[in-house]
């Protein structure tokens, strides 16, 4: 797919995924989805990644829906709605489940569904005087797509607060909630030293762990999940990287993935 409103390039193991959109303010659209939609199916089938970075081009990271979307959206039958929900539903789902980690840098407002893609980065980075608002209810509508990612990010509590209102939040709130994880007036920048200290870790050790993360995220803590997760450090004892990654801390030396950078 040639992409209008997002770039996706990539240096080494890092792929970078931008909204490009600054004149609309990265406002989602149709194409929007599809393109993130492609993107993201691209990276997830790139065996040889290891990191993602969302940002924005532009002085905000993403105003929410499209105006000219929401109007087509409200002149659309039921089926149409649907399938057109799906696709948003989709995104986050593609996004969260992304087998690599996701670091998000965002500047600017954040409003509506950017929250969902914020929530679904495992790491995020924001300038203190950013904007965010779950700004769904304002226009008679609900937050449906992103809420579950939204919720398990800041809690329920929080959420049935910031839903329900439609406030406005800064960076710093933002941070308070556990939303954003840093805040720097340069978003990039602080991000690089994570950047960093992600790559230099093992690349099948990044997934398996972002995997294991999420089969644990709220299951029972039983037989079963005991079981499970010794079986998941048991295989990665003994694959190349993790024997590779043992023997490099023994020797005091940089093991083979840092050196192949």
């Amino acid at each position: 797919m040639a992409y209008q409103y997002i770039e996706l390039t990539q240096q080494g193991r890092l792929a970078r995924l931008t909204l490009n959109r600054p004149d609309k303010h990265n406002a989602f659209n149709a194409q929007t989805i599809a393109e993130l939609l492609d993107a993201l199916a691209s990276v997830a089938a790139n065996d040889a990644l290891s990191l993602l970075v969302l940002d924005a081009n532009g002085k905000h990271f993403c105003a929410g829906a499209d105006l000219g979307w929401m109007q087509a959206q409200a002149a659309m039958d039921a089926d149409a709605n649907l399938a057109d929900a799906r696709q948003l539903a989709l995104l986050m789902q593609r996004l969260d489940q992304l087998p690599i980690p996701v670091v998000a840098q965002v500047q600017g407002a954040a409003f509506g569904g950017a929250l969902g893609l914020i929530a679904c980065a495992d790491i995020v980075v924001a300038q203190p005087n950013s904007l965010f608002c779950l700004s769904e209810v304002k226009l008679g509508l609900i937050p449906s797509a992103i809420s579950p990612y939204v919720s398990r990010a800041i809690g329920l509590r929080q959420m049935r607060r910031y839903a329900l209102t439609a406030e406005r939040f800064d960076g710093q709130r933002a941070h308070a909630l556990g939303l954003v994880h840093e805040l720097a007036d340069t978003p990039a920048d602080a991000a690089q030293p994570l950047i960093d200290a992600l790559l230099s870790n093992g690349p099948q050790a990044l997934r398996a762990c972002k995997s294991l993360l999420a089969h644990v995220a709220g299951a029972p803590i039983d037989d079963a999940l005991s079981e499970e997760t010794a079986r998941r450090i048991a295989e990665v004892r003994v694959s190349p990287e993790g024997q590779e990654g043992l023997q490099a801390f023994f020797d005091k030396r940089s093991p083979q993935w840092q050196e192949a950078e």
